[in-house]
């Protein structure tokens, strides 16, 4: 599909033409991934983190925020329940929290895969010796999202530490594969100064990297960060562009773009996030896994960490237990009537590349 077309979809499409789209997706993520929904237990392990990030509750410079990391036995514990729940696998995600040496996370790493669960990580910009670390201690996924195509827009949200140069992020995922590990990324749609053409080439990149696993979620405010007032923009360095060339955050958009993803990349494993159970608690992750999604990522997090992990506000599952938001996701599978997948839920196209070396 071209950008062209991606453009016409995401800007003009009647309710009969999404009708259409999201039938689509369906059976084309039926007939490559299949009807089970994998499930990765999410674990967010400290919300200390050394960037500013423009959109980010948790950003550095944030100070009305109470700060945590767990400790090992915390963490184990939360993966105790991944087993105990059935799922094939644990999400360790943090800021990027320099606190957590490589040393300590290979060894948390270590215990976890023990426990016969694949391990994914998304800890941010690290040194290649801490991925090599990790990926030997057993760590199977790295989920780094580009957030965005545009160069200039990435650069705005996403400012360098002080004396560093920007990293380019499409090229470390290259270099996260040629370690061996499944690769993630992924976008948020309708960010501040975002275009359709910008978001059409996010889909399109997504299948130029071949990606294992693409999250898309809808961009949700942050009062305590510069892209929660829309008066910061111009301080901020926010492209000026029309009005009428903004993609909007709501819930439609973003199942348009899971639904294009599906199409684009038909064997990707790609979940319904957390953002777009957010910004539709009613429907918004039945919605998702009826119009190409096959992931959910059920949060394992203490409950006495969930309300400071605020990446935005009012998060989905926030004052729930980790049993309780099992039960969530069980009963909306039963919904559509679909079940869990058993097993670590690689995905095909990483199946697929590793065959094809041996």
């Amino acid at each position: 599909m071209k950008c062209d077309k991606i453009i016409s979809i995401l800007m003009n499409y009647t309710s009969a033409d999404l009708t259409i789209l999201f039938r689509q997706a369906d059976e084309v993520r039926q007939q490559n991934v299949g009807p089970q929904i994998h499930l990765r237990g999410l674990i967010e392990i400290s919300n200390f983190c050394r960037r500013n990030c423009l959109y980010c509750g948790i950003r550095c410079a944030n100070k009305t925020i109470s700060r945590y990391k767990m400790t090992e036995d915390e963490i184990l514990d939360s993966a105790v329940k991944a087993v105990d729940f059935q799922y094939g696998s644990v999400v360790l995600q943090a800021g990027e929290d320099q606190a957590i040496t490589a040393d300590w996370m290979a060894n948390v790493i270590r215990k976890i895969k023990q426990m016969g669960l694949a391990v994914t990580l998304s800890l941010g910009e690290r040194e290649d010796d801490d991925y090599l670390l990790w990926r030997e201690a057993g760590a199977d996924r790295y989920l780094l999202r580009f957030e965005t195509s545009s160069k200039i827009l990435f650069r705005t949200i996403h400012p360098p530490l002080p004396n560093q140069e920007p990293v380019d992020r499409i090229e470390l995922l290259l270099r996260l594969r040629k370690m061996g590990y499944e690769i993630g990324s992924g976008v948020m749609i309708g960010i501040p100064g975002q275009t359709y053409e910008d978001l059409a080439r996010d889909i399109e990149l997504f299948r130029t990297l071949s990606l294992d696993m693409i999250g898309c979620g809808p961009y949700l405010p942050h009062p305590q960060t510069p892209l929660g007032s829309p008066e910061m923009y111009e301080k901020f360095g926010i492209p000026k562009i029309d009005p009428k060339d903004q993609v909007p955050a709501t819930a439609e958009m973003a199942f348009k773009v899971i639904a294009l993803t599906r199409l684009a990349c038909p064997k990707a494993n790609i979940p319904c996030t957390t953002a777009v159970a957010t910004i539709d608690a009613q429907d918004g992750r039945k919605l998702g896994l009826m119009r190409g999604a096959n992931v959910v990522m059920p949060n394992l997090t203490p409950i006495k960490y969930r309300k400071m992990y605020e990446i935005y506000p009012n998060k989905a599952t926030t004052c729930l237990t980790a049993e309780q938001t099992h039960e969530a996701v069980m009963l909306t599978l039963q919904e559509i009537d679909r079940t869990p997948a058993t097993g670590r839920g690689d995905s095909l196209a990483f199946c697929e590349r590793k065959n094809e070396i041996q």
